[in-house]
């Protein structure tokens, strides 16, 4: 047994999370590299969420980011359905444990997430052989973060370094996330971007009386912020922390041209009320690269699982999105952030390096797309 400290007192854990999963078994994808474990965890109001919701925000993550579902957990009152990626028995394990902590720690957690576990196929784990970790002084519920820190310590150097030599598939646990979601509508995210307040009612008053039903994605616009300051509460907040250098469009010191079509210029100058969603202006300058962050049905295209790593990822559902006639609508007043000013120079050698190798997939997926469309390849598509 082992403690979790839960509001100052210490509960005893006789049961960890995802004990009655049977890892010999298990869907394949299609170029059977990876075996998925549908919800292999299901919130415990999930279904109720689900059928009170018409959104449900899906997102993916490897074991090292979990830490933000404490927030985004909080900011999203609604069903989320989580896709997480783990490799052999030492983070299967840390994956039982944080679940756990997370579940016994934070009440939406635990009733609205609904988690998905993907492993590489033949790093399968065996829950009979895992070691218990020992976690003797406790778990703070008011440090998420740190208590991640603590259980990642136990992982080996050879875990280590399978992690650095595999890429992180992606658009595989995009598409495994989305998937679980039981909605009419999908708000696909990565874990470690966070919605604004009160987002889940605003969007499902939205979605009621939203007229276009063929082909429509409403673009929720992202902003870095600086740690410094706390989380913007409103778009007025957001505007004065913009001002002020604190807050800026995601990625646009690393790659601008990531979320530069949503037109923060335009979002900004719109200042009608802060009551409602409401459409602030239609995307009409889509450019190539264009990734952003959208509710939309979920009969949108699958995420091209040829895309590993890093590197035109997101952009290659959202590019054939466009060429397959889809219109985007950017909303007001919400957003999402992203913790942290991003500069170019702190990514590392290999990220690079797996943009340039999905760099030249992505001339074969164009062409491809163009084929599936009926599009000739002399068009220009911006």
């Amino acid at each position: 047994m082992s403690t979790i400290t839960v509001k100052e007192e210490p509960v005893q854990i006789t049961e960890l999370a995802f004990n009655n999963i049977n890892f010999k078994i298990g869907r394949l994808d299609n170029k059977l590299l990876y075996k998925m474990y549908d919800f292999a965890l299901v919130g415990d109001d999930y279904t109720k969420t689900s059928a009170d919701s018409l959104v449900c925000l899906a997102t993916q993550s490897s074991v090292e980011r979990l830490d933000s579902m404490a927030q985004v957990a909080v900011k999203w009152d609604g069903p989320i359905s989580l896709a997480v990626f783990v490799v052999g028995n030492e983070e299967f394990t840390i994956l039982q444990y944080y679940v756990t902590y997370l579940r016994l720690c934070f009440i939406n957690i635990r009733n609205n997430v609904t988690f998905h576990i993907a492993v590489p196929r033949g790093h399968e784990p065996d829950p009979e052989s895992t070691k218990l970790i020992d976690m003797h002084k406790g778990f703070n519920c008011q440090q998420p973060e740190q208590t991640l820190r603590r259980l990642l310590k136990t992982r080996s150097i050879e875990t280590m370094r399978w992690r650095i030599r595999n890429n992180y598939p992606q658009n595989h646990m995009r598409n495994f996330a989305r998937k679980g979601c039981q909605t009419k509508f999908v708000f696909l995210t990565d874990v470690d971007i966070v919605p604004s307040d009160n987002i889940v009612p605003l969007l499902n008053l939205f979605l009621r009386n939203e007229y276009c039903t063929n082909r429509c994605a409403y673009v929720i616009p992202t902003f870095e912020i600086d740690f410094r300051v706390k989380f913007p509460s409103s778009k007025k907040e957001l505007l004065r922390l913009y001002r002020k250098g604190l807050a800026r469009p995601f990625h646009e010191k690393v790659f601008i041209y990531n979320q530069y079509a949503t037109n923060f210029s335009r979002w900004f100058s719109n200042t009608e009320t802060e009551e409602t969603v409401h459409i602030s202006h239609n995307v009409t300058n889509f450019e190539f690269l264009y990734e952003p962050f959208f509710v939309a049905v979920d009969d949108a295209p699958a995420h091209d699982e040829r895309f590993m790593g890093y590197g035109f990822t997101r952009n290659s559902q959202v590019y054939e999105m466009y060429v397959a006639g889809f219109s985007f609508f950017v909303l007001s007043p919400i957003f999402t952030c992203h913790w942290g000013l991003q500069q170019k120079k702190s990514r590392p050698v290999w990220r690079e390096q797996q943009n340039n190798l999905n760099r030249k997939r992505f001339e074969t997926f164009k062409n491809e797309i163009f084929a599936r469309y009926k599009i000739s390849p002399s068009r220009k598509i911006k």
